[in-house]
Order: C-alpha cells, then sequence, then structure tokens
C-alpha cells in the first residue's frame, strides 16, 4: 500500500491501520532463499533455478510468499510444482489455440515438461503467463536435477490434471462454452484442477520427511482442502466467469424450481440471468446452496491441519484455508458478488495470517466465520437448514477438539498450561476427570514401582499392609515405650543415690 492509502486508513479505519502496521513490523518473512546457507536448499546459485524463483513470483503473489517459508528443500519442490501446473494451466486456459493443438499439448505435458530445452511460444499475446512457458526449458533442467522420488509425485499429479483439463477443454471448444451439469461433474471438475494439487502436496510432505510417512495416504482430506478453495474461487468469481462464458455453478443447483417458486418466478434457463435486475432474492438463493456444497468441506480441512506436526507447512496449508472461509462469509447473502469481483479486505487478511499458526486458534476462525454465516441466514432461503447444519457440524467439532471452557495460555517457562472457566458447568466434570486421571497416574506408577521392586529382589509392601506388618508396628511402638520407661526409671535411681550421698 501507498503512504497516501495508509493515511487514508489510518483517518477512516484506525482498527484496520493498527492491523496492517502490526503485519508489517512483527509478521516479516523469516526465510531469505538467496543467503548464501540456503543455498543448498533453495539453489540460488544455480541461475536456472533463480529464474524459478522470479516465475513464482510473477504468477503467485498470494502464494509466493508462504512458498518460500517452507522447510528445507521443500520450497524449492513446491515452487516446481507449482510452476508445473502453472504452465499446464496456461496451455488450458488459452482460447487462441486450436483444440486439436491443445489436446497434444495437454495430454503430452507430463513428458514435455521433462524434455531438455522445451519451450513453447504460442501462447495468445493476452495470456498473463505466457512467458513462463517461453522460457520452461529452466523449469525442465531444474526438475531433472530433482530427487527422483519428488519428480515422480509431481509427474504423476500432472498425468492426472492433464487428462482432465484435456477432456474439459475439449467439451468447451465443442461447445462454445464450459457448462457443468450435475454436482458429481462439478466435484470431479474441481478435483482435477485443485484436489489434485491437495494430494501432490500431500505426498510431497511425507516424502520430505516433513510429515508423517502415512500422512502422504489422507488422500480424502487433501482433496477436500483444494474443493474447499476451489470452490469459494468459483463462487467469489462469478460475474467474471460467466462474462468469459465459463459455467462452473453446477445446473443442478441454479436450475432448480424452488428457488424461483420461493419469490414466485420461474427457474434460471441460464447463469447469466443471476446478476440481472429483478433476480437479487432468486440468485441468493442459488448462491446459498453453492455456500452449502462449500461448507461440506470444512470438517475434513480442519481435520486435515489438525494431523501437521511442521509449523512451516501447518501455515502454508491453514492461511489460504482461513482466506477461504472468510471469503464464503463476505459472498453470503452479498448480492455484489454478483455485479463485480469482491475480496477480503487487507487487514483483516493480515490478521488471519497471523492468527493462523496453531489449530486451534484455526478452528476458532473457522467458527467464527460459520457463526457470522449463520447469523446472515434467513428462514425465508430454501437452504436454511443446510445451512444451519453446516454451520453446526463446524461449530460441534470444534467444541468437541478445543472445548471453549477451556483456557491455553504459555507459562513462563516456555510450557504451556490449561485453565477451565469456572462459571461453566462443564468445567466440574473436567477437573473431576483431570483429577481421576492424576490418581490413575499415581496408581500406575506405585505398581510400576512395586513390579521394579519384586524383579530386583528388594520389594516391600506397604507400611502396614497385612496382620504381620499390623504386629510389627505394635512389638516397635511397645519397645520404644519400655525403652522410654527403663531410661527414665534409671535416671531417677541415679539421681536419689546422687541425692542421698550429697546431704548425707
Amino acid at each position: 500500500m501507498s503512504v497516501l492509502s495508509m493515511l487514508v486508513l489510518l483517518l477512516t479505519h484506525p482498527l484496520e491501520f493498527r492491523t496492517l502496521l502490526q503485519y508489517k513490523i512483527w509478521h516479516e518473512a523469516n526465510r531469505d532463499i538467496s543467503a548464501p546457507s540456503e543455498w543448498k536448499f533453495s539453489g540460488w546459485d544455480r541461475k536456472s533455478m533463480r529464474r524459478c524463483w522470479d516465475f513464482l513470483d510473477m504468477t503467485s503473489r498470494s502464494f509466493s510468499g508462504v512458498i518460500k517459508e517452507l522447510e528445507g528443500d521443500l520450497a524449492r519442490i513446491t515452487c516446481l510444482f507449482y510452476l508445473v501446473l502453472r504452465g499446464l494451466d496456461t496451455i488450458e486456459d488459452d482460447m487462441t489455440l486450436p483444440d486439436e493443438k491443445k489436446q497434444s499439448l495437454l495430454r503430452r505435458f507430463h513428458e514435455l515438461t521433462v524434455t531438455p530445452g522445451w519451450t513453447f511460444n504460442e501462447s495468445g499475446p493476452d495470456e498473463k503467463d505466457r512467458q513462463l512457458l517461453v522460457e520452461y526449458d529452466v523449469v525442465s533442467d531444474e526438475l531433472l536435477v530433482l530427487d527422483e522420488k519428488y519428480r515422480d509425485v509431481i509427474l504423476d499429479i500432472t498425468v492426472k490434471m492433464e487428462t482432465g483439463m484435456a477432456d474439459y477443454a475439449h467439451r468447451a471448444a465443442a461447445t462454445g462454452e464450459v457448462y457443468v451439469e450435475k454436482i458429481s461433474d462439478y466435484d470431479l471438475y474441481c478435483h482435477y484442477v485443485a484436489g489434485l494439487v491437495g494430494e501432490g502436496m500431500t505426498r510431497l510432505f511425507s516424502a520430505s520427511g516433513k510429515e508423517a510417512p502415512w500422512f502422504g495416504e489422507q488422500l480424502e482430506l487433501a482433496n477436500s482442502m483444494g474443493l474447499m478453495l476451489q470452490k469459494t474461487n468459483i463462487i467469489r468469481d462469478y460475474r467474471e466467469d460467466v462474462e468469459d462464458r465459463r459455467f462452473f455453478w453446477p445446473r443442478e443447483i441454479w436450475g432448480r424450481e424452488i428457488y424461483g417458486k420461493a419469490v414466485g418466478r420461474p427457474a434460471f434457463t441460464e447463469m447469466a440471468q443471476m446478476y440481472q435486475p429483478g433476480n437479487e432474492q432468486q440468485a441468493l438463493w442459488v448462491q446459498s446452496a453453492m455456500v452449502v456444497d462449500v461448507l461440506g468441506h470444512a470438517v475434513d480441512s480442519l481435520d486435515y491441519l489438525r494431523l501437521l506436526k511442521t509449523q512451516s507447512v501447518f501455515n502454508f496449508c491453514a492461511i489460504p484455508q482461513t482466506m477461504a472461509i472468510a471469503t464464503l462469509c463476505l459472498c453470503f447473502m452479498n448480492y455484489e458478488m454478483f455485479q463485480r469481483n469482491i475480496k477480503i479486505r487487507k487487514a483483516e487478511a493480515a490478521s488471519l495470517i497471523m492468527r493462523s499458526t496453531n489449530p486451534r486458534d484455526v478452528a476458532y476462525i473457522f467458527r467464527d466465520y460459520a457463526r457470522k454465516i449463520h447469523s446472515k441466514a434467513v428462514s425465508e432461503d430454501p437452504s436454511f437448514l443446510q445451512i444451519s447444519v453446516a454451520c453446526g457440524k463446524i461449530e460441534q467439532w470444534c467444541e468437541q477438539h478445543y472445548p471453549s471452557f477451556v483456557s491455553v495460555s504459555a507459562s513462563a517457562g516456555g510450557t504451556r498450561q490449561q485453565t477451565f472457566d469456572t462459571s461453566d458447568a462443564r468445567s466440574q466434570v473436567a477437573e473431576a476427570a483431570e483429577k481421576r486421571d492424576q490418581e490413575r497416574a499415581w496408581q500406575t506408577r506405585l505398581a510400576a514401582a512395586q513390579a521394579n521392586g519384586k524383579a530386583n529382589g528388594t520389594q516391600r509392601k506397604p507400611l502396614g499392609d497385612g496382620k504381620d506388618e499390623f504386629k510389627a508396628i505394635l512389638l516397635y511402638v511397645f519397645g520404644a515405650f519400655l525403652l522410654v520407661l527403663i531410661v527414665g526409671l534409671g535416671a531417677t535411681w541415679l539421681f536419689l543415690q546422687y541425692y542421698e550421698k550429697f546431704f548425707s
């Protein structure tokens, strides 16, 4: 932001100015990939890899920063994975290429992408990422020196994605537009363009050792992560896509008669009707059903994030998800979305980035936005019940895994401790359970100590356990009393003897 825009923000939205200032001061990049100490991981000492980093900055403003923050060589691997898919997507999006040529390029892209020296300079002049293909040989060179276990994952995902993209591109070329009929087709399309990205990253996290080996098999959760992001973008980009005759909203949703009947109108026959005057309410009902579909992936996303153990990987995955739920909340029941492309404010985005550092805080972000979405829902909406259930599932998940009556704070020693809200009746149950667990742990340690003593031949039963021990105690007490009595009588006799001699 320019100095003037920051000044205007200070005068009009002082709280947002404070948030952005905190972000600028405290949330600086922790990693410099150009530093000599990072060269062995980032490949900055190679001219081809430096150019790949340049292309990452040029093609992705939103992901470039978080990719560079990934630990070790995972940042470089992810950069190359992103550029491969960006090159593939650039070919698929190019409407100037004839279908025959596009089909050949798409279905062979996994081979072309590892062909030394391969470049492509026939993209349309308006394709914003055409330069990446013009200099694609730098990506190929870096892929060929990449560890085989990473390259195999990248090429496998490329094969799957190029097949789906080629099928949809052929359909678009045959009809002159992209139409998605059924919800199942919608899910499949989003799987090809985003779910596979989630699958690939999950496998790369596991292969790099940053996450557990079994984590690479969590493909259903990974697919939900990608679908939540892609479906949110499809909702937000409605107007732009419709003007480009790309109708990604499934007809099975927007063509339902129930939304027209709710306002006394016929069902939509074209997606473009939703931004036409007089159709505002019916369009919002359709949008509400689309939002319900996205919210169905929220719990899976939270489950996925909860499995991550590496901080940089968690940040990389969590930040886009919190941005998505915030964007979804902004779009919900907001008719401006049908008129123009809307985005969350920069201060809100900065706040989300700073807060998306652990599963608990991310869960609360989801919960808070789910509450806002539910508060904007109206009972006249045909999807009102589904919205309530979807938001309730998010609330239920958060309460199950991170109960609201439990507070977690950091102590002076750096450890975390939890405290209970005494005003909440559940605290009594939790405190009783905690006390019971402590007693069980003590009994377990005692049993282990006794077993260890028995193994070493030094086991002794607890004091007072059995009749023999009780008799021993009585004998000990009686002996001690007798000893004291004898000593006392002896002292008295000596005193009397001394007294008699002294006064006689």
